[in-house]
This record gives structure tokens, C-alpha cells and sequence, in this order.
């Protein structure tokens, strides 16, 4: 994306001369003062107290500075009292460690360890002195000298701090002028990242904060210059170009906001990443990062009951199907962290296993009877790996998942995400699998699309399971998930890339969006949670309109780039809905997970009906068998479905 440039109308604010620090323009003067700066500072806290101790002496005699008024107190008690002090002083830092590199210059524990070093040596000189026959000083210069010498510590180390960031700012003349969102720890912290290296990309100009208590705040010069509403008038008058959003935990909503409203001013947008990816606690130059778009669909703060998780799945052997795939792979790694006792991934992809145990083990030798080549069209072999492996946990993440080829070759939907999860739940039930987990799709939700309509039947076969078997049985409902293969994500980023233009189905057509880690972490926590023959919902946040992101992506995007509207096709949505007509939400366990309940409904009978079936005469019969058995108002809104045109459904370009 381009910088935004100053036009006649609005003269961009000139930029300042660099002014570059004393240590900047002696660098080996600096060097040699760092490498012996404990000693040197050292020396400046025994010279505080002398100061300290002198200036109490003068205050305690009214400002007399003639030493032979003192009374019996002499130069020579006064030198034996300030050499006692700097002596208990040293001893008591050293043994703390204040001398030895043990604290970070300029922190509260230096500062407490130093205001802990003073107040020790001025009692034990106020003791000492007290005890002698003949006082050194008078009681109260001890602790009024210690009270200045501590002042005079604080104030080199706060010049000396002064001075060293100084000359790690970065040249004004060479950074880009940035505007930084937040005004919280996260700002802070950038704002200390950025001016405490000088090889920093960007210099900040200003704060940005909704927040208009923070309006008077300064964070080491930099000023809240006011909120989002100012951004533009703000960007122009200081000169920036760049936006840094910093606030970790910003929902998707709260950077789309911002982002837009960036663009529109003509800045470029980088922000911290989530906290999830945020390791330690203090955030460096490095974590700072242009947005990207599953920043701005995707984040969604989860409150995850770890415990719960771990009690279903560490020690236990799991199985996952679909391993090799996006959702698959993710599960895999998330699941690992949690200890399984054995984790068996299983794929027809062998490429694909290759890639996951990469991702899980950081090696792919391919060597582990644990990586399992096998397809689950295929009754037999599915059963051989349940007798070898003895799953007590099943994830089931295999599945035709692209709705066009899925509305050209129905067949092939049904013998994979029909009749392939049946013959997993044949196995698990021939195994007593302890957990079955379907990973479904918000296809199924008042399905109108052969994708639709397999998973919703997937749903209803699982729910029959739950019903005849011991141990739980399951479904997991989503929308799209980002950076898939095949996703419209990944499909806008080439179209970019090639040139454009952006092709997208209808100004209006909106959906569901969540990132892989977010959707499995909830898969995850559906699957301690969610009971018997339940289809459990993920909530996906507001829907987002896919013109929106093709628009934002195009301003972005260093040339020119179209967008083309090409219509919607066969099987596809305008919009989608997480939840069917007749399905109520109801979250019982987790504010983020809605609880429906699934019909049942037997394999036996949806093979006998699809028998000998292709083509629109299957599709016809699979929309019937999603409505088989539910209450007539369903029945009604079926017979309308179909006698409307099988062809004429809606649903979006990517599973």
C-alpha cells in the first residue's frame, strides 16, 4: 500500500532535524562509560553521601558554613563520619547485589534494593554514632544525610537514563512517523520498543486512545494527542504515515474498525498480534506486524476450561481422521499439547501426513505406525486400524468439503461424508469408543447444498449412534475457517498476486469467520462439554461481507486491482446461518457453544433411498432425507425447497 502523500490543499508537516544524543556522536566515550558503569556508579553513591552528610552538617548549623563554629565537631569527625557511611553503604550493596549486575539500571527493584542500602548504613552510622563517647555528628545529620544522599543516588541514575535513551532513539529523519492506538500496557511498551533502539523502523508522533481519561498522558514525550475520531487531522498536522494498533486482546470488530477507518486517511496498518502468539511479557519491535485479514475476521477472545479438556484427553489414546487436512492438522497439534497417551493421524493423503507430522514432531520420516495411510470409504481398513490402535477418543475431520465439485459429483459426497463417517461410527461402536467428535459444517444448517445435505445426514447418523450406544456421541458445528485450502482467503490472496481482479460471488453475500486455532480450541472444549447426540454450535461472531474484504484488500494491494462480481452459483447462500429454522440456542456450558439437539435417523434407510441415485434425482432425495422424520412445518418448508428448483440454492464458494 502506498504512503499517504500531502496534497496542495493540506501541506504535510515538516519534519524535524535529526538531533542525535552527546553518546550518539561519541559512541566510544559511551561503550567505555557502559563497560564501567557499576564502578563508575559505585563511585557517584559514596560521593552522595559525603554530599548528603555535608549539606546535612550545613542545614544543621543554619547555613554556617565556617567549620571551626561546629562546636567540638571538627573536619576530622565529620571525614571519620562520612567514611563509616560510605563504608556501611558499600558493604550493605554489595552483599544485595547492587554493584554486581544482579538488577536492571533504573528499575523499581534497583531502586528498592538502593533506598534498602541507604537506609541500613544511616541506621548503623546513627547507631554507631550514638554509642560513641564522643558523637561524630550531630543524630539528625545522619538521617537528613541520608535522605539527600539518597535524592542525589536517585537523580544520576535518572540523568544517567535520560542520557542513554537519548542515544537509543532512532533518527527522526529516517523512521517512519507512526501513530500508535492505545494508550494501555501494549502502547506503552511499543512506544519504549520503538525509542529504545536506534535502528527502530518508526518513531512515534502520537497516541491514539477511545478512552478520554487518558487524554493528559504522556509516555516518554509522546503525547495522546485524542481518539479514533482524530486520526486523520492528527495524521496530517504530525506527519505520519503508519498506524500501530496495540492492544493484544482487540477483537476482530475493533481492528476491522480501525483498519478501515486507517485506509481511509491513507496510513498503512500494522498491529501486535493476539495474545495467544505474545511469549514474555515484554513486547519487542519484532512482534509489531502489518494486519492481516485473519486479524481482522478472525479473533475471538475463548475462555478455554483447560481441566475439563485434559480430563477426556491426556493418558487416552486418540484417533483423528482427516489428519493431513487444515482442520485435521491443527487438531492434531492441539491435541498433543495435552499428553494423549497415543495420538494416531490418520489420512489417504500421504503427502498430507508428511506435512503433520512435521507440524507435531518437527521431523517427517514417515516411521510411526502412529501415521496411518487410509481412506474411510473403505469399511475393512477402517476397522483393521481400530483393532491395531484401540481408539478411546475419535475426532472425524475427513470430508468432501468444496461445494461446487461437490453440486457437480454428488455420488461422491455421499460415499465420503455419508457412508465414510458410518463406517467410523460402525468402528467406533464395534470398539466402545469412550468420545466420538463429527466435525460438521453451517452448511448443514437448513442445508440447500450437496455439501450441506451430507454433513446435515452425518449429523443425524451420529445422533442415531448416541442413541444406541454407551459412550458419547457427538457433533461440532462451524462456518469457514481462515487460510484453509481452497478458502476464499487464500483465493482473493493469488487473485492479488496475479494481478486481479478479486472475483466475488455478490455485493451482498456475507459469512461466517474464525481462524483454524480458534475453531479447533473450541472443537476441543465442545468435546468435554457437549453430551450425547447433540450437534454443539461454535459461535462464529458477526457475519462479514465478502465485498468488504475484497475492497480491503485491493486497497492494499501495491497496484490497481478490480473487483468482479460473478453471480451466485448452484448450491450457494447469500447468507449463512449457524443455526436451523427450528434449532434454539441455548449455551448451558460455555458462553461460547450453543447446545442443539440432532434427529436421528438410520444409514440403513438413507442407502436404501439413495440407491442406483446421481445427479439432480440424488440431490432431490438427499434434501427429502434432511427432513425426513421432523415435524410437518419442516415437511412444508422441504416440499417448498424442492418444488422451488434444487438447482436454485445458495451457500458460499468455500467449505
Amino acid at each position: 500500500m502506498t504512503s499517504r502523500e500531502p496534497t496542495d490543499r493540506e501541506p504535510a508537516a515538516p519534519r524535524k532535524q535529526s538531533k542525535t544524543g552527546f553518546l550518539q556522536r561519541h559512541p566510544g566515550l559511551g561503550d567505555q562509560l557502559e563497560n564501567h558503569r557499576l564502578a563508575f556508579q559505585a563511585t557517584l553513591d559514596l560521593v552522595a553521601w559525603i554530599i548528603g552528610l555535608y549539606v546535612a552538617m550545613v542545614l544543621r548549623y543554619d547555613f554556617n558554613l565556617a567549620p571551626p563554629e561546629w562546636g567540638f565537631f571538627s573536619w576530622g569527625s565529620f571525614l571519620v563520619a562520612a567514611l563509616v557511611a560510605t563504608s556501611l553503604h558499600l558493604v550493605t550493596a554489595l552483599v544485595g547485589g547492587l554493584y554486581l549486575g544482579r538488577y536492571r539500571y533504573g528499575t523499581f527493584d534497583e531502586m528498592a534494593h538502593l533506598l534498602r542500602s541507604v537506609a541500613v548504613a544511616s541506621v548503623l552510622l546513627a547507631v554507631s554514632n550514638r554509642m560513641l563517647h564522643q558523637q561524630l555528628v550531630p543524630a539528625s545529620v545522619v538521617f537528613i544525610g541520608g535522605t539527600f544522599a539518597l535524592v542525589v543516588m536517585t537523580g544520576s541514575r535518572y540523568t544517567w537514563r535520560l542520557v542513554l535513551d537519548n542515544s537509543l532513539r532512532p533518527d527522526a529523519d529516517k523512521a517512519e512517523r507512526a501513530l500508535v492506538f492505545g494508550a494501555g500496557e501494549g502502547g506503552v511498551q511499543v512506544i519504549m520498543a520503538m525509542l529504545h533502539n536506534p535502528a527502530s523502523p518508526y518513531i512515534p508522533v502520537g497516541l491514539l486512545d477511545d478512552d478520554s481519561g487518558k487524554r493528559n498522558l504522556t509516555v516518554m514525550g509522546v503525547p495522546v494527542v485524542g481518539t479514533r475520531e482524530v486520526m486523520g487531522a492528527e495524521a496530517a498536522r504530525l506527519g505520519a504515515t503508519k498506524l500501530v494498533i496495540a492492544i493484544p486482546s482487540a477483537s476482530a470488530h475493533l481492528l476491522r474498525d480501525l483498519t478501515d477507518l486507517a485506509l481511509g486517511h491513507g496510513l498503512s496498518v500494522s498491529a501486535l498480534p493476539p495474545l495467544s502468539e505474545l511469549f514474555g511479557s515484554n513486547i519487542s519491535l519484532g512482534a509489531i506486524r502489518p494486519v492481516t485479514e485473519s486479524d481482522l475476521l478472525g479473533r475471538h477472545e475463548i475462555d478455554t476450561d483447560v481441566d475439563a479438556i485434559a480430563g477426556y484427553l491426556t493418558g487416552k489414546r486418540v484417533l483423528v481422521t482427516g489428519a493431513g487436512g487444515s482442520i485435521g492438522s491443527e487438531l492434531c497439534r492441539q491435541v498433543a499439547r495435552f499428553a494423549p497417551a497415543e495420538l494416531v493421524m490418520l489420512d489417504r493423503d500421504e503427502s498430507a501426513l508428511h506435512g503433520v507430522q512435521m507440524l507435531i514432531e518437527g521431523r517427517a520420516l514417515l516411521d510411526s505406525r502412529n501415521l496411518v495411510v487410509a481412506d474411510i470409504r473403505d469399511s475393512a481398513r477402517i476397522a483393521q486400524v481400530f483393532d491395531e490402535h484401540r481408539p478411546e477418543v475419535v475426532f472425524h475431520a475427513a470430508a468432501l468439503k468444496h461445494l461446487p465439485l461437490l453440486e457437480m459429483h454428488p455420488a461422491e459426497g455421499v460415499k465420503t461424508n455419508i457412508v465414510g463417517t458410518a463406517n467410523v461410527l460402525a468402528a467406533c461402536v464395534a470398539h466402545d469408543v469412550e468420545r466420538f467428535v463429527n466435525i460438521s459444517t453451517d452448511k448443514a444448517a437448513d442445508p440447500i447444498s450437496v455439501l450441506g445435505f451430507t454433513k446435515r445426514l452425518a449429523e443425524r447418523l451420529t445422533a442415531d449412534t448416541a442413541r444406541q450406544q454407551t459412550g458419547t456421541y457427538l457433533s461440532v458445528r462451524f462456518g469457514n475457517v481462515l487460510g484453509t485450502r481452497g478458502s476464499v482467503l487464500t483465493a482473493f490472496y493469488a487473485q492479488v498476486d496475479a494481478g486481479g481482479p478479486i472475483t466475488v460471488t455478490d455485493p451482498d453475500v456475507t459469512r461466517f469467520f474464525m481462524t483454524v486455532e480458534e475453531a479447533v480450541q473450541l472443537v476441543i472444549q465442545a468435546g468435554a462439554v457437549g453430551t450425547d447426540g447433540e450437534v454443539l454450535v461454535l459461535d462464529m461472531g458477526e457475519p462479514v461481507r465478502i465485498a468488504d474484504i475484497a475492497r480491503r484488500l485491493a486497497a492494499q494491494a501495491p497496484r490497481h486491482i478490480d473487483i468482479v462480481y460473478t453471480g451466485l452459483r448452484r448450491g450457494e447462500k447469500l447468507h449463512e446461518a449457524l443455526l436451523g429454522r427450528n434449532e434454539r440456542d441455548v449455551r448451558p456450558a460455555h458462553p461460547l457453544i450453543s447446545h442443539v439437539r440432532a434427529p436421528v435417523l438410520d444409514l440403513g434407510e438413507i442407502l436404501e433411498a439413495v440407491q442406483g441415485l446421481d445427479g439432480d434425482d440424488l440431490v432431490i432425495e438427499l434434501q427429502a432425507l434432511c427432513h425426513r422424520g421432523l415435524p410437518a412445518a419442516d415437511d412444508e418448508a422441504a416440499e417448498a425447497d424442492r418444488n422451488g428448483s434444487p438447482v436454485d440454492r445458495s451457500g458460499p464458494t468455500e467449505g
